[in-house]
């Protein structure tokens, strides 16, 4: 199989290193916008590249996205015109709106395109998904995100990151209701800036909580920050009625206990890359099974657009300091 990577920078060159260990895959086409870079990247491990984002498309069986975040839709929609299945990094789009006109460009094109939440793709998440919704866990009645970044972005990146709702959190926002599978009918926000007034000058916060309410009176507390001295720290949970599972705890969770006898955290994640390791190693694999037809696609376009109305919901409510009804996440 031949997968074309449009975008080879920090993500994509991540996602390249993977797919080149694939037994499944005969052929990397690398793509970048920038002048040299996709031969560097393709000279490193024996890809072939090439300068025009149409020669990869007509090179491949399927495409991973990870050009910058403002061409998502031109990059996806050339996808779509060519028939080639594509897996492209979140967001889709910016805005709700352009993301919705994207995803019915999409639905009507019938091509498969995979959203790049790789918490979906994460083994554990992945098994605590399979308990909740087969009712091992009973009646959810509380789940809870936490996301620490180990070391603040740089603050270059603040302007367009679109935000700690957007960035951060947008994966909990998306990896959460998707585990609990019911519509979230309000959510609560707030945040403080206390690591860098530089977030402060972009109309943001460094530090976050969030309440979701679920239609059937479950609720979600989520909290994100932007520098954890401790290290990386993303960990979901869920309580029921029948147990209480979490995923993100182990030996490198940055998170010291003070009970007697309790050993300290080894060596503890400094970013997403390692934290999320096999998701991100599944994540290409279960691609390489989409495009071949082998699989169903675990995180479609359509999906993302409840991540993206309550990110909206999430800004909208830190501004009035009021919760935010939430309808019609995922319209026609």
């Amino acid at each position: 199989m031949r997968i074309g990577v449009a975008g080879v920078g920090r993500v994509g060159a991540m996602h390249v290193a993977h797919l080149a260990r694939m037994s499944t895959v005969d052929e990397l086409v690398l793509f970048d916008p920038a002048p040299g870079r996709a031969a560097t990247a393709a000279g490193d491990i024996g890809a072939r590249a090439t300068a025009d984002l149409d020669a990869l498309l007509a090179a491949c069986d399927g495409v991973l996205i990870a050009t910058p975040t403002a061409t998502h839709p031109e990059v996806v929609r050339r996808a779509l015109a060519a028939g080639v299945p594509a897996l492209c990094e979140k967001p889709i789009a910016r805005s709700y709106e352009e993301m919705h006109a994207l995803v019915r460009d999409i639905d009507a094109a019938g091509v498969e395109v995979v959203v790049g939440f790789q918490r979906r793709f994460d083994p554990a998440v992945a098994e605590l998904h399979r308990r909740v919704r087969s009712g091992e866990v009973g009646t959810v009645y509380l789940a809870r995100s936490t996301g620490q970044d180990a070391a603040p972005p740089d603050f270059g990146y603040l302007p367009v990151s679109g935000g700690i709702f957007h960035d951060l959190l947008i994966h909990d926002l998306d990896a959460v209701p998707w585990l609990v599978g019911e519509p979230v009918v309000e959510v609560y926000a707030a945040g403080s800036v206390l690591v860098h007034e530089a977030f402060a000058a972009e109309d943001d916060v460094d530090n976050c909580v969030v309440a979701l309410t679920f239609a059937g009176g479950a609720h979600a507390l989520l909290s994100g920050g932007r520098h954890n001295g401790a290290g990386y720290d993303h960990r979901l949970e869920v309580f029921g009625s029948r147990d209480s599972l979490a995923v993100g705890v182990d030996a490198h969770t940055p998170l010291r206990s003070l009970e007697p006898g309790m050993p300290a955290p080894t060596a503890p994640y400094q970013g997403f890359p390692e934290r999320f390791r096999r998701a991100y190693e599944n994540e290409m694999a279960v691609f390489v099974d989409v495009v071949a037809g082998r699989a169903a696609n675990p995180s479609p376009a359509r999906e993302s657009l409840v991540s993206q109305r309550l990110a909206d919901a999430c800004d909208a409510s830190r501004r009035s300091g009021a919760p935010v009804r939430v309808t019609e996440a995922v319209p026609a």
